[in-house]
């Protein structure tokens, strides 16, 4: 997801190898303009970031260090601007947000995964279906609403977006919602007829906020189209989809500085939980590569339950960890979303995760093995993987469709990562995987003296 931009940092910071080399500075920043543009950052908001960048290193003193520290602060100030940051609640509940955005742009999927990422924090949100342009747009709310298992608002006998965007607003109102989210109409360009009616449903409901959809994919027109939808309707953020297909990824960089409200959040996957709030300054560390690990802690913290961790803990410790409590943590990491984007949290594991970074945790092979063996297991052998012998062994290859071989390999992979997790969990063990991990940052995958 950050992987061009990143790359292209570290390859202008080698450019600098001496203290007061003038002539590397140069070269550092050349290298870093041809980068920037060719990820897509609009040539306002790169001439600006060069500009200053070169101008801070020198009153800094020439030198990686500080050529970085220039960087990382440039950075950060490109990607701030006024306005809120993540999802801001209403004293007076429900908030109402309409979500606006062209067609194609994944403006319905967004409103799932935003509605999925307050339930998990534990808000009560209702989804109204006001996008009646696109045909199945409802219909593909409904699905998404109860994949989610949150409720939506909908009227199939009105044709009036204005009147649902009401009836949905009054029951919020009526059963106590926290947050109202309005799918509205989108077309495939901008167009008097959309602005029109997006201004009616804005006039009824007076929302808290307006979200603008932008396809990362198209590049600066995702700039261009918010920047129009601004000066047209009004918005409060930029919400980025697709960000996680979008090899590039310098839109981000261009949205704040040039639309001039805040990206919110960006869509970071395909699954509900693939969608994570957008704060400058740690958008800038996983940018510099060195992760995100408050995002991470958050993240976690909303899907965890800490009373269920401390058990499987103190599970692990005694080394009593079982299959009920694997496929359970297994429920839960599905609910943080894919594992590229936890990974690029980590410091030091952004570019080295290998094929862990396109790891399903809903359709992998391997997985799928692994539950189809717990499956065809007893609720005692799913208690004690020690009972298992060649005749349950036996038992278990004809329930799942496993070979006995196939059955073998997963109870000693099992067998071991119990463990290494026991291991882990003995004094002593989280600083030898804390080594490990500084030992892994001070490869060549990381940014070298990052300042924090």
């Amino acid at each position: 997801m950050f992987d061009v931009l990143t790359g292209s940092f570290k390859n202008a910071v080698s450019k600098i190898r001496f203290k007061d080399d003038a002539n590397a500075l140069k070269k550092a920043t050349t290298e870093l303009r041809k980068s920037l543009l060719k990820a897509d950052v609009h040539h306002k908001t790169t001439k600006e970031l060069i500009t200053n960048v070169e101008l801070n290193t020198k009153q800094l003193g020439i030198g990686q260090e500080s050529f970085l520290k220039s960087l990382q602060q440039e950075l950060t100030n490109i990607l701030t601007t006024n306005g809120n940051q993540g999802f801001v609640f209403s004293n007076t509940p429900p908030t109402t947000v309409l979500m606006t955005g062209l067609q194609g742009s994944g403006k319905t999927t967004t409103t799932g995964k935003l509605a999925n990422y307050l339930k998990l924090r534990k808000k009560k949100v209702l989804v109204a279906a006001c996008d009646l342009q696109r045909l199945a747009a409802v219909e593909q709310l409904k699905q998404i609403a109860e994949q989610i298992e949150v409720d939506i608002y909908f009227d199939d006998n009105e044709k009036n977006p204005v009147k649902i965007a009401k009836a949905a607003q009054e029951k919020a109102k009526k059963e106590h919602y926290d947050v109202l989210l309005v799918d509205t109409a989108g077309r495939l360009a901008i167009d008097a007829e959309l602005m029109a009616q997006l201004s009616d449903v804005k006039k009824a409901l007076s929302p808290n906020e307006i979200f603008y959809v932008a396809d990362s994919l198209t590049g600066h027109d995702a700039t261009k189209t918010a920047t129009s939808f601004k000066e047209q309707i009004g918005i409060d953020g930029v919400i980025l989809s697709k960000y996680d297909g979008d090899t590039k990824g310098g839109v981000a960089l261009s949205i704040a500085h040039q639309v001039g409200v805040p990206l919110r959040f960006i869509g970071v996957g395909e699954k509900m939980p693939d969608i994570e709030v957008f704060i400058p300054d740690r958008i800038v560390s996983r940018l510099m590569g060195a992760g995100d690990m408050e995002g991470l802690a958050e993240k976690t913290a909303a899907i965890i339950d800490e009373k269920k961790a401390k058990e499987v803990s103190k599970k692990i410790k005694k080394g009593e960890f079982n299959f009920n409590d694997f496929l359970e943590q297994l429920n839960m990491m599905k609910k943080l979303g894919s594992m590229k984007s936890i990974i690029g949290m980590i410091p030091g594991l952004s570019q080295m995760a290998g094929p862990l970074k396109d790891m399903d945790f809903e359709n992998s092979d391997e997985l799928k093995r692994i539950k189809a063996l717990i499956a065809s297991m007893t609720p005692k052998e799913r208690e004690n993987p020690s009972l298992m012998n060649p005749s349950r062994k036996k038992r278990i290859a004809t329930g799942s469709g496993l070979s006995e071989v196939q059955i073998n390999k997963i109870l000693k992979q099992f067998k071991n990562a119990s463990k290494m997790a026991k291991k882990l969990s003995s004094k002593g063990g989280m600083k030898g995987l804390q080594n490990m991990m500084s030992q892994m940052q001070g490869m060549p995958g990381g940014m070298p003296n990052l300042p924090r």
